[in-house]
């Protein structure tokens, strides 16, 4: 038996109970991991809630861990006891002690890079990744509006845009919260609290409207971030934390030929090749500098219901792990 976290029922941090479960060993093709640090993610809250469907009921949530192979399936090969590794997206149930994993699923950890900053960056480092290099391609000359810019992804997303050639700007909610997004790259900070942000961004843009937005936000920032675009640009909406963004008229998209997607990692990284190849440029990026990881936050993760009210409530910054 092994302690993790359950869901019973949808509803508020509350329903995030700490209880017994049996883990069993690992079949052909799987492996069985000790978790040494857990990631965070806002997709978490969103299953928690019932915004997205989780397969079963009830279920361990958490879609992204770091730890050690403790067991591996019969005849497996390319894995074994004692490799450090890590994976992000599916299937559910990282909030546990111990969980078991495909194999073809979980990513080798290089040794110079810390398991806490590999469990809170692997999911939020690919989101940037795909949301940079293959969403959108952002190049030298284009200028980039990130929503939350102080988060787990906005963080990467700004030091990485920065490191491409872009000209940054993002958007935050404090002043503190301004200083950070400026540390990552951000050649523009908007306190949308105290301003238009989309006068702003007309202001910095001579009226020209930026190439591309991330959205994360949703249902504050939607209407605002399509009147950011320049004619043909290309707004990214993938997520939503302050709700689901109102139904959208085609004639608003119409009026600048605007792309609008609302793309999903999971369908970025479907094979063990493309997997792998991202997980290798967001690891390379940290080795060589390009992106520095926030861990600004740690909770037990018997503690998940507070850090999930935290996040929530925005009172975090930058990544958010769970230390089992």
């Amino acid at each position: 038996m092994v302690r993790a976290i359950r869901v019973h029922e949808l509803g508020g941090p509350e329903v995030l109970k700490w209880e017994d479960v049996e883990v069993g060993e690992p079949k052909e093709g799987e492996v069985r991991v000790k978790n040494k640090a857990i990631g965070l993610n806002f997709i978490d809250v969103y299953f928690r809630k019932g915004v997205y469907k989780a397969a079963t009921g009830p279920h361990t949530p958490g879609v992204e861990a770091c730890g050690v192979v403790t067991a591996v399936g019969p005849g497996l090969t390319g894995r074994q006891v004692g490799d450090l590794v890590a994976y992000a997206g599916q299937p559910m149930g990282s909030y546990a002690e111990e969980q078991i994993l495909p194999a073809n699923r979980v990513v080798p950890v290089p040794p110079s890079i810390d398991p806490t900053v590999a469990a809170s960056l692997l999911l939020k480092g690919m989101t940037a990744q795909f949301l940079l290099r293959s969403c959108f391609k952002v190049e030298p000359g284009h200028t980039v509006l990130v929503h939350a810019a102080a988060g787990g992804v906005g963080s990467l997303l700004c030091q990485w845009a920065n490191s491409l050639g872009a000209t940054v700007i993002g958007t935050v909610s404090t002043k503190e919260k301004a200083a950070q997004a400026k540390e990552d790259g951000c050649h523009h900070v908007i306190i949308y609290k105290e301003e238009d942000f989309v006068a702003r961004v007309k202001e910095i843009t001579s009226d020209n409207g930026v190439e591309v937005v991330y959205d994360s936000v949703g249902k504050d920032t939607f209407e605002g971030s399509l009147a950011c675009l320049k004619t043909r640009g290309y707004m990214v909406s993938f997520g939503q934390s302050s709700g689901a963004p109102d139904p959208v008229p085609l004639s608003a998209i119409a009026v600048k030929s605007l792309f609008l997607t609302r793309p999903s990692l999971f369908h970025y990284a479907v094979t063990r090749d493309e997997l792998l190849e991202m997980a290798g440029e967001v690891f390379g990026n940290v080795q060589s500098g390009v992106l520095r990881v926030r861990v600004n936050h740690t909770y037990p993760l018997s503690q998940a219901a507070q850090a999930h009210e935290d996040l929530e409530n925005r009172k975090t910054s930058g990544s958010v792990v769970l230390i089992p």
